[in-house]
């Protein structure tokens, strides 16, 4: 059940509602700037990747917002698109499917499809039928927090023999790539992008679009990135790279999309001698992505009435409540010497993958969002 309290942020929620349980916080106006500044940042198609954040309130905000086209990796997830924008194009860019997945795609009007092998391409030969194909580029390059290339997509030499064949077969032929989530470095980008035309070269074969991925980084610690440099320093590279018949581009942001809609706050469920935390939430929970990618130093911590806690920094161990001892955040949180038992520590941007990827193991997990007006 959706909860919304139009003129709260988490903050005054807490106050007056205190809850113990893990709570996460959607702010549409912060979800609605995000999309407005990638659809009028960058040079081309922007599709959300509906993997980061499949609620139902995020799918219905991109969608007002202007987002016509999104990137799915299921037929769950385009069901769930077709629910709230009937006429949206659905790009399939997940390059391994069932067969079965495969005739429901296609039941379901997608548009575009990815693929990274000969067997792949056969395998949706009659579904893409005068369709868009993209070949799934992979290469090594470093920047991003973990790299996609050792599960999808080929090197540059076996993306041109099936671009080649994509273009054979009377498909529409396209290039696609990920340079890794929380990519930080705009020069993956630009790395990509010249083995892309030369690999269009190679195969003798026009691109007609081009898709830089995602990858876009959120903002987890330090200064907030700069997306604007990101989107110039790809068309730069595509305007060096292709010159006047540079094909046509299209990105597909998930975390750099949605997760600065989102605030989770914990509880603080007990404090050991050692000076150790107990929260609410951990990584079988909204926390889960802390683990693989690393911490995040946006976290601040109230007391019940809604006061900020202050008091020098301190380095604590922070446990999540369930039963298991893996449960614990993978370094050390960072926060005010005077939090106590019963406070509330906030995270945030954090709405990418928290709410994707919880579990209710123990009993524990998040609930619906609460929709505020301002985090």
């Amino acid at each position: 059940m959706r909860r919304d309290f139009p003129n709260a942020d988490p903050v005054s929620h807490i106050r007056r509602h205190r809850p113990d349980h893990a709570q996460i916080y959607f702010c549409p106006d912060v979800l609605n700037r995000t999309a407005r500044r990638f659809i009028d940042g960058f040079p081309g198609l922007v599709t959300y990747a509906v993997k980061a954040n499949a609620g139902r309130e995020v799918l219905e905000n991109l969608a007002a917002a202007g987002l016509c086209a999104f990137d799915v990796a299921s037929p769950a997830e385009m069901a769930a698109v077709r629910e709230v924008a009937p006429k949206a194009a659905l790009h399939y860019n997940n390059p391994v499917r069932s067969r079965d997945e495969i005739a429901q795609a296609a039941a379901l009007g997608v548009r575009s499809w990815a693929i990274d092998g000969l067997g792949e391409l056969d395998k949706i030969a009659d579904a893409a039928r005068g369709a868009e194909v993209s070949v799934r580029l992979a290469l090594p390059v470093a920047g991003a927090a973990y790299d996609f290339g050792a599960k999808f997509g080929v090197g540059p030499d076996e993306a041109a023999d099936l671009l080649r064949e994509v273009a054979r077969r009377g498909h529409v032929p396209a290039l696609t790539f990920h340079p890794g989530t929380q990519c930080g470095d705009p020069g993956a980008w630009v790395a990509y992008v010249e083995a892309a035309a030369g690999i269009g070269r190679a195969a003798g074969v026009r691109i007609a679009r081009l898709n830089v991925g995602g990858g876009f980084p959120a903002h987890r610690t330090g200064a907030a990135p700069r997306l604007e440099s990101f989107f110039d320093t790809i068309a730069r590279a595509v305007a060096r790279a292709f010159g006047p018949d540079a094909p046509r581009l299209v990105c597909e942001p998930g975390r750099a999309m949605v997760a600065e809609a989102f605030t989770l706050a914990t509880r603080v469920k007990a404090i050991r001698d050692t000076g150790d935390l107990f929260l609410n939430d951990g990584v079988y929970g909204g926390l889960s992505e802390l683990r693989d990618i690393g911490p995040t130093d946006r976290v601040r911590v109230i007391a019940p009435d809604g006061a900020a806690r202050g008091g020098g920094m301190t380095s604590r161990t922070v446990w999540g409540p369930t039963c298991d001892s893996l449960d614990r955040l993978p370094v050390p949180l960072q926060v005010p010497g005077e939090v106590r038992e019963g406070d509330y520590l906030l995270f945030s941007g954090l709405g990418a993958y928290s709410l994707a990827i919880s579990t209710r193991f123990n009993g524990y997990g998040l609930g619906d969002p609460v929709t505020v007006a301002r985090l």
